[in-house]
């Protein structure tokens, strides 16, 4: 079965957002989806997210599953809201418990923020199957770009998370904590070792200016002609690659605000005694 998935794509932090279902009223998947938030201001809004559930609405979905390819740098996670309003299970791949140690310590975080992957509601293991209504599906761990990535793969669709992007744009970065090229170019090969007509969908796009936001591509397109993994780059080649350009690049501008969120399975803080939620920001720590 090839299932139907719909794109969301958020301009703001060039994320796409997947609905994944078998047709009219069936169960279905939100992976990866975004909370509006305004670093200049230090407001959230659900607009995004909103569109997510006029969508499962209008085609009489159920929701089942709100998945994340990993704990995100580049926006918040609406996994609270869509779950609020949708129900569902929210869940992660179960190295996230590597992520969450490593995170806790950089915003020392107190006894109310767990490292054991509590706050979401199943961990997947490695290869783990599962099922959306009539889809089976399998979390494959990629990491590299963290420690804690996971694609799901879908019938013939696999929504491949911060590892690859669009041909002409690459792959994802490796310097974030936990983050290891070498793992990274072994998790895409992973990946690209699937037939070569299977769907993959991108987590972001940073598109040149000579097109528009693409988020679909195949096995095949990518291993003929992704700039930084086509067939025939060596592993050598890649993180050498890989070692150098992320040394040029700056941090995300969401990384602070998303990570301590996104570890907590997209929960913001709680209240302090003013009725205010407050993010913490460390000087000088990455």
């Amino acid at each position: 079965m090839s299932p139907f998935v719909e794109a969301f794509f958020d301009q703001a932090t060039s994320t796409v957002t997947y609905v994944v279902h078998a047709g009219e009223g069936s169960a279905c998947a939100v992976i990866d989806p975004v909370l509006d938030y305004d670093p200049k201001s230090g407001r959230t809004s659900t607009a995004s997210a909103q569109r997510v559930v006029a969508f499962v609405r209008q085609h009489g979905l159920r929701v089942e599953w709100i998945l994340e390819t990993h704990a995100h740098a580049d926006h918040l996670s609406a996994a609270p809201y869509l779950k609020q309003t949708l129900g569902g299970r929210t869940a992660i791949g179960e190295n996230i418990r590597t992520v969450q140690g490593v995170f806790k310590g950089v915003f020392n975080l107190g006894a109310d923020v767990q490292t054991d992957g509590r706050q979401f509601d199943h961990l997947f293991a490695a290869d783990e199957t599962f099922t959306i209504g009539s889809l089976t599906a399998r979390a494959l761990h990629v990491p590299g770009h963290t420690a804690a990535d996971i694609a799901y793969q879908i019938e013939d669709a696999v929504f491949v998370g911060d590892t690859l992007f669009m041909p002409d744009v690459g792959s994802a970065r490796c310097d974030f904590p936990g983050g290891d090229a070498r793992m990274l170019y072994r998790s895409v090969h992973k990946l690209l070792a699937l037939p070569a007509h299977t769907r993959l969908f991108m987590c972001h796009d940073y598109p040149p200016a000579t097109r528009e936001p693409q988020w679909q591509t195949t096995v095949a397109e990518q291993r003929r002609s992704n700039i930084h993994l086509h067939d025939g780059v060596s592993e050598e080649e890649f993180v050498a690659m890989r070692t150098a350009r992320d040394r040029t690049l700056s941090m995300p501008m969401l990384i602070l605000p998303a990570i301590q969120v996104n570890i907590r399975a997209g929960a913001l803080p709680a209240a302090e005694d003013n009725g205010v939620r407050y993010l913490k920001i460390p000087l000088n720590a990455l």
